[in-house]
């Protein structure tokens, strides 16, 4: 009972496959003969009206059934055949085809739609709030899964967009300033390879690939956006001191190594320790520095 109530509920999987259709040129050359017969049977009303009517009455049938079996397709364009809701397969063969007048046409647009998402709201990986949208350009491959295995392959694009931009954004950081993580900002190319596949793994039931996809908005959510920019600033303010410091060091022990190679003056630890601090006052200060003129001895 279990595995018939698995298969009773469970979807029935469609594929998609060649429609036995014809060129629409041939079938209109036998709508001219068609046409070409009736006429002639016109001019046999006189002499035999009865056979004249006969050959007008068939004439006429052939013409309007090859008529109503007439439909155009254009480049990157599909036409799925049912029969009484039957599936019969697709056909993909551009300009004028035919087909019997009772078999159903459904047409699907195999050209590549370009779509952006709305700003969805997502926390990241480390919980904050940031706002994300995402470009996606997607097209048909499976016309029968299209159009029988999902309801409105569309919508069902737009909710599937919805989702996996929800998971790659709660899937990685949105910024990492010690640039040891993959981030949402700083591996945009990557974040788009994942996002992408992502995309393809749940957009494959409906018979669709993507071909490119990419984020066209990311950003913090506006209530955290100052705190955000701020921290931003002081880890900025940071970095550019530790590397002021790091080069006035430097700068330093190369000034003291050089007034004692060349003996310009010979400095006991008291007095190496003001002029280091010297120099590092006047490396490091954000003021410009004044001078001042020592008219004694240095000791």
């Amino acid at each position: 009972m279990g595995d018939s109530g698995t298969r009773n509920t469970a979807l029935t999987l469609s594929s998609e496959h060649s429609a036995a259709t014809s060129s629409g040129y041939a079938m209109l050359l036998v709508m001219l003969a068609a046409l070409a017969v009736g006429i002639f049977g016109g001019t046999l009303l006189e002499a035999n009206p009865a056979l004249g009517g006969i050959v007008i009455t068939l004439a006429s049938i052939v013409f309007l059934f090859v008529a109503c079996g007439f439909y155009m397709q254009q480049p990157n364009q599909a036409t799925a055949i049912t029969l009484f809701g039957a599936y019969k397969g697709t056909d993909r063969n551009t300009g004028l085809r035919w087909l019997m007048p009772w078999l159903g046409r459904k047409k699907v647009s195999l050209r590549a739609n370009n779509m952006i998402s709305e700003r969805l709201k997502v926390n990241d990986l480390r919980g904050n709030p940031i706002e994300i949208a995402a470009q996606v350009v997607w097209r048909v491959t499976d016309t029968a899964q299209a159009l029988f295995d999902i309801d409105d392959y569309k919508a069902f694009v737009i909710v599937q967009i919805e989702a996996a931009v929800r998971t790659i954004g709660a899937r990685y950081p949105y910024d990492d300033y010690e640039h040891q993580e993959v981030t949402l900002r700083g591996n945009h190319d990557q974040v788009a390879v994942e996002l992408r596949a992502e995309l393809i793994a749940r957009l494959v039931t409906a018979g669709i690939t993507v071909d490119e996809c990419g984020f066209t908005h990311l950003a913090y959510a506006p209530e955290i956006a100052g705190a955000m920019l701020r921290r931003q600033q002081a880890q900025a303010v940071v970095a550019a001191r530790a590397t002021l410091v790091e080069g006035a060091v430097g700068m330093v022990e190369m000034a003291l190594d050089l007034l004692s190679k060349k003996g310009v003056v010979d400095l006991d630890d008291e007095r190496r320790a003001a002029m280091v601090s010297n120099l590092m006052v006047v490396l490091c200060g954000e003021r410009d520095t004044q001078p001042v003129v020592n008219a004694g001895s240095l000791y």
